[in-house]
């Protein structure tokens, strides 16, 4: 069979009888026995889990036909969960040694949401461990390698969930954003990936990186499809005292403005990555969208504010992994971990403080301004999502503050709390996959939707499978 690519045509054939749920999980099965090796998009792979839940699916289906759907409304849809989400029963590793044969007693709250609104559970995805990374190298289990060119990096640090969808392992897939975890892989694997608003979806259950800059995300293969995820899994659980069921921002008029930030524009942006976004942009401004050149003057800060208050964070949330309650000992971490952990204990030490931290979060501060101020003008601002292409798998591996710097377009959104939508666009001239982001004020995730649900459909965007 054909594995269908959205979420309606999925649905559509199993009201239709054209295919049974298990028929659907056979098939993606199938497809990464044949096809992951080379990928390395899987870490477990929850095969029987898959089936039981198809059958429960089928049997559903059989007994109350379409009204199915209206109780569950992502009903038959496969998904894949980043290894950092907590699965009750399913080993849960984090890409890292430390937690190779940890297997939790509880479930994330977005999985539950997710699986009461009726998704079929294929496996868990492969990250950088700890989700500390920009490639998807930094696994403990070996990197995840790009669908369209392995030769290539898929994104990271949520790789295998965005190489997952463009081999059509999976129809979506879940991922986290802390400095543009989700975004980039989503650009580098020719996907959409939505990273939203800090607080608007509950971290419970999901190994933390950076708690003030987590963002529980996921990705599809149409916007329309991320709306529909999105509205499984936002609000709030009880569990994460973030998270609040908010009103959704609405724009200031019925003529939507777009910001483009010339600080994006900067010196070191690739040509073709460049002129992909101002097609992009003038798409929308086709669709009736008026563009207005906007500012984010403390751009330039915002890779040296990261790299300040993330590992500080991090080098906290790391403590608990002593190898005494559960995992093994610290001596598993990898080089990356003991890098951020060092980074974030020093920034944190006496002496320190002040000069390091307390300063940072001052210029956070000022970043933070900056988007308001702008949003004060536009509803959304469209910008590059990384200043290249996907870079060759190894390229960078050797050269942390490389790595680093492949996150400087997407790092100042979560500094901000602010949700951004990553949107395919199109190929270079190598076959490698381009795309755009969309960034919003807080709570504005219905805007970043309506405008990408209108590139889409204007561009009359068919989603393409990589293998």
């Amino acid at each position: 069979m054909n594995l269908p690519l959205t979420i309606k045509e999925t649905q559509a054939g199993l009201m239709g009888k054209k295919f049974k749920a298990a028929e659907i999980v056979r098939e993606y099965l199938e497809r990464i026995k044949k096809h992951d090796q080379g990928i390395n998009a899987f870490l477990t792979i929850s095969e029987e889990q898959a089936f039981e839940a198809a059958a429960k699916v089928d049997r559903l289906l059989e007994n109350s036909g379409k009204d199915a759907f209206s109780q569950y409304p992502l009903l038959g849809v496969s998904l894949a969960l980043k290894d950092l989400f907590l699965t009750k029963g399913i080993r849960t590793t984090a890409g890292s040694k430390v937690l190779e044969s940890y297997v939790p007693a509880y479930s994330a709250t977005v999985v539950t949401k997710l699986e009461k609104a009726g998704t079929i559970l294929i496996g868990k995805t492969n990250c950088d461990a700890w989700a500390h990374g920009a490639s998807g190298e930094n696994s403990d289990f070996r990197p995840t390698k790009n669908p369209w060119q392995p030769e290539f990096v898929p994104g990271g640090s949520s790789s295998g969930s965005a190489a997952a969808i463009a081999a059509n392992f999976s129809l979506i897939a879940t991922g986290t954003d802390t400095g543009g975890s989700i975004r980039q892989p989503a650009n580098f694997c020719g996907v959409v990936g939505l990273k939203p608003t800090y607080g608007a979806v509950s971290r419970y259950g999901i190994i933390a990186m950076a708690s003030s800059l987590d963002s529980v995300g996921h990705f599809a293969r149409t916007v329309n499809d991320a709306r529909r995820v999105f509205e499984v899994t936002k609000g709030e659980d009880g569990l994460d005292s973030t998270v609040k069921n908010a009103s959704p921002q609405k724009p200031k008029s019925s003529k939507l403005r777009i910001g483009i930030p010339r600080e994006y524009f900067a010196q070191g942006l690739d040509k073709e990555v460049e002129k992909s976004v101002f097609t992009a942009a003038h798409v929308l401004e086709k669709e009736g969208v008026e563009l207005v050149e906007v500012s984010l003057p403390h751009t330039k800060y915002a890779i040296s504010v990261y790299y300040i208050v993330q590992p500080a964070e991090v080098s906290s949330n790391l403590g608990r992994y002593d190898g005494i309650r559960y995992g093994n000992g610290r001596n598993s971490f990898g080089a990356e971990a003991k890098r951020r952990i060092m980074l974030g204990s020093y920034v944190l030490s006496s002496g320190y403080y002040d000069a390091y931290y307390l300063k940072a979060m001052k210029v956070r501060s000022k970043i933070i301004q900056d988007f308001e101020q702008a949003f004060d003008n536009v509803d959304a601002i469209l910008a590059p999502v990384s200043p290249t292409p996907p870079f060759a798998l190894g390229e960078k591996a050797d050269n942390p503050l490389q790595m680093y710097l492949a996150d400087i377009l997407t790092v100042a959104g979560n500094l901000a709390g602010i949700p951004g939508l990553a949107i395919p666009s199109g190929f270079t001239k190598k076959g490698l996959p381009l795309g755009f982001q969309l960034l919003g004020p807080r709570f504005s995730e219905e805007t970043l939707f309506s405008l990408g649900e209108r590139y889409q459909q204007s561009t009359d965007y068919q989603p393409k499978v990589a293998i």
